[in-house]
């Protein structure tokens, strides 16, 4: 069973340096765990690892997606499996470092996610009744949670039970909810004042890099708020300032607030979501860490 290190916790406390402390000193290569950092153009307000950054230790899923594409947590399940494997194979440690909570975790568990990319249109031509009578032959347990008026979920049951010859129900009954790799779970964390002040900093900082003019440099390119990208805490506050509705003190309030708020979530996330051990003293980390590769301790 591969071993696979992840580094979590809210935004700001410091993972992105210490993941690639972590890599030098074990051998790792660094996948990224974080749902904007995979677009190109997306620099300065997802805190992407800078290019002296990325020369340090060997990155993967940053800068894989265009500004307008989409992303979902199964095509980034399985991009993460398919490196850790690659990275196991070549005698290295895969180390996930981020802070998207889900998507870590669907790298990680026994989880079934199920891309709608991936479904075709072999019913297109059925009507509400005939799709929701067709259903209730293969999956029945599926109409319990879906109407006969919703068409998208219904055709998207059936693709589901015709690629898998079992129903939606069935397949998450059998998820047990457990690691797939012996992994080790790290979480980085700090006193609550001075993680949002460390916050605040950030945010400031990138206000002086240049958030807004990336922003705009991207409206300019033709990227669009609707665009999934710009969902992201640091780009969708800028709206309203864009279109006169927020001065840019407020703004620039918002992103703080809206930072602290997903630092709160972050935290209630891996709290109740995960297995994992929480650290303030990177020190004391390393050596949970060096106990899990040398000393085969109990997780």
């Amino acid at each position: 069973m591969e071993k696979v290190l992840a580094i979590v916790g809210p935004t700001a406390v410091g993972k992105t340096g210490f993941g690639i402390e972590l890599a030098r000193r074990y051998d790792g290569e660094i996948i990224s765990g974080d749902s904007i950092q995979i677009y190109r153009g997306l620099d300065i307000g997802s805190a992407k690892p800078t290019k002296d950054e990325l020369s340090q230790a060997v990155h993967h899923l940053i800068d894989i997606k265009g500004p307008r594409d989409r992303y979902s947590v199964k095509q980034f399940q399985d991009l993460a499996r398919q490196y850790i494997q690659e990275i196991s194979e070549k005698g290295k440690l895969p180390i996930i470092v981020g802070g998207t909570g889900l998507y870590i975790k669907a790298a990680l568990y026994d989880y079934v996610f199920f891309d709608e990319e991936e479904e075709d249109n072999q019913y297109e031509g059925y009507t509400n009744q005939e799709l929701y009578d067709l259903l209730q032959e293969k999956d029945p347990a599926a109409l319990e949670k879906i109407h006969i008026n919703n068409r998208k979920r219904l055709i998207r049951a059936l693709n589901i039970y015709e690629k898998h010859q079992k129903g939606i129900s069935e397949i998450k009954a059998e998820q047990e909810h457990k690691p797939i790799y012996d992994c080790l779970v790290i979480g980085l964390t700090c006193e609550r004042q001075e993680l949002y002040r460390r916050i605040d900093e950030r945010v400031d900082k990138m206000i002086q890099d240049g958030l807004f003019q990336e922003i705009q440099g991207l409206l300019d390119q033709g990227v669009t708020f609707e665009d999934q990208s710009m969902q992201a805490i640091g780009y969708k506050e800028y709206k309203a300032y864009s279109e006169g509705n927020r001065t840019l003190e407020e703004c620039i309030d918002e992103i703080k607030k809206d930072s602290r708020n997903f630092a709160k979530r972050q935290y209630t996330f891996f709290k109740n979501q995960m297995d994992m051990q929480w650290f303030e003293e990177k020190e004391c980390a390393m050596e949970m860490i060096d106990e899990w590769l040398y000393g085969g301790i109990e997780k």
